[in-house]
């Protein structure tokens, strides 16, 4: 890999790689990655999201894939080859993002893998890849406007998220909520992609466009007799929230009488932001201008976001997200952080959490072989005993559709014996 390419060094030591390039972004929830390319274009960097994934996307994966790569793999790829197949595309004037990682998951592979695709093609194109490392510091240039607006983005597109599954179950008119919600992500988007606007500014604007959010949704309207059973999702963060990954997941719960809580993007935001932090004490840094700043920089973050949840307060009271120092404590008699890392930790911790917000079952999303998923399914079945014997189950998916709606049907019906039991229990 060359210099110019090489993950995590910061823009401008790489001679303004992103310059006269068109950036693609991939989709991972479409609201996030809306709100993540109009963060770029804040800064002057043309940045757009990746077209939809569909059986294209996993046709032009396979090709360049062994099948022992994990579906987000096959489908990232999949959708950067369908960019490389639009008329007119022109690799010097292309730039793909790619941000990596460390821990036991793949996914700290795939920008040099793709790069490697890329160059097997004959095809000169820019990977531009930072890393969690340095809690994804190394973007460089405008690197603190940029993500601060990013992170506010993604934020957004969570509470709006949030607040689709919310109402969704429950809406007389179907499709409503969905077209909210389309609104709203394009309304953020507006405020996001303006170049010189300042944060002060922009935030108020966020903040007007949330509001006017919230009146949309609070103007659907819904009938809620019946007694839906309320189960928390969790998983490896591409598949959880990207719907062609996971074969319509949520929704397919929704359509057998339930609810479901989605664990946020910006849960892996602050989960890197404390180990970062953790990282630095173990160097012999806990003072230092480095722990200054991952300091500073976590507690603006905090900041922001608890200002825009609460646009949303009495809409989502009752669930709120707990801190991430909460979640990584109630993995801990299971996985604790200080020895596993990733998404493993963050979705058994989760699990317990959603135990306690009073969830009807969980349900662990992941890509087939996902060593995250296999972790978490071994230690599941200890964890469901310790909390009532509340359903716990993973599903996995690798890009064939498999019985789905079989396997949702029985754990329906566990979520629902659950509930009454948990009813009967408390009267």
């Amino acid at each position: 890999m060359s210099t110019s390419d090489r993950p995590g060094t910061p823009l401008e030591q790489r001679g303004g790689v992103l310059t006269g390039r068109k950036l693609w972004i991939p989709q991972m929830g479409r609201g996030a990655s809306i709100a993540f390319a109009a963060a770029f274009r804040s800064v002057g960097i043309d940045a757009e999201v990746c077209p939809d994934s569909d059986r294209r996307t996993l046709e032009l994966g396979a090709r360049h894939t062994s099948g022992e790569e994990c579906l987000p793999a096959r489908i990232t790829l999949g959708n950067f080859l369908k960019v490389v197949e639009q008329p007119g595309f022109a690799p010097e004037r292309t730039a793909f993002f790619m941000p990596t990682a460390d821990g036991p998951c793949r996914f700290g592979q795939y920008a040099p893998y793709v790069t490697s695709v890329f160059r097997h093609l004959g095809l000169d194109v820019t990977v531009f890849a930072p890393s969690s490392r340095d809690a994804y510091g190394g973007i460089g240039v405008q690197a603190r406007e940029l993500m601060r607006t990013a992170l506010r983005g993604l934020v957004c597109s969570d509470v709006l998220r949030a607040m689709v599954h919310r109402i969704r179950p429950y809406e007389v008119t179907r499709g409503e909520a969905d077209s909210v919600h389309a609104m709203a992500v394009a309304a953020v988007e507006r405020v996001l992609e303006q170049t010189g606007a300042t944060q002060k500014t922009r935030m108020q604007q966020l903040e007007a466009a949330l509001v006017d959010a919230r009146r949309r949704f609070r103007q659907i309207a819904t009938h809620r007799t019946g007694h839906r059973v309320l189960i928390g999702v969790v998983g490896e963060i591409f598949c959880r929230l990207t719907s062609f990954a996971n074969d319509s997941t949520i929704r397919k719960i929704e359509n057998r009488g339930g609810e479901c809580v989605l664990a946020p993007i910006v849960e892996w935001v602050r989960y890197t932001n404390e180990e970062h932090q953790k990282r630095l004490r173990r160097q012999g840094r806990r003072v230092s201008k480095a722990m200054l700043v991952a300091r500073i920089s976590d507690y603006v973050q905090a900041h922001d976001e608890r200002r825009l949840y609460r646009v949303f307060r009495q809409d989502l009271r009752g669930y709120e997200e707990p801190p991430i120092r909460r979640v990584l404590e109630m993995s801990k008699p299971y996985l604790p952080h200080t020895g596993a890392l990733g998404e493993m930790t963050l979705s058994v911790g989760k699990a317990v959490c959603h135990y306690h917000q009073g969830c009807d079952g969980v349900v662990d999303v992941s890509p087939f072989t996902c060593m995250n998923g296999i972790v978490t399914e071994a230690v599941y079945p200890r964890v469901s005993a310790d909390h009532n014997d509340i359903p716990i189950r993973n599903f996995y998916f690798d890009g064939v559709r498999a019985n789905l709606d079989r396997d949702l049907d029985v754990f329906m019906e566990l979520a629902r014996w659950y509930q009454g039991r948990k009813t009967a229990t408390h009267q």
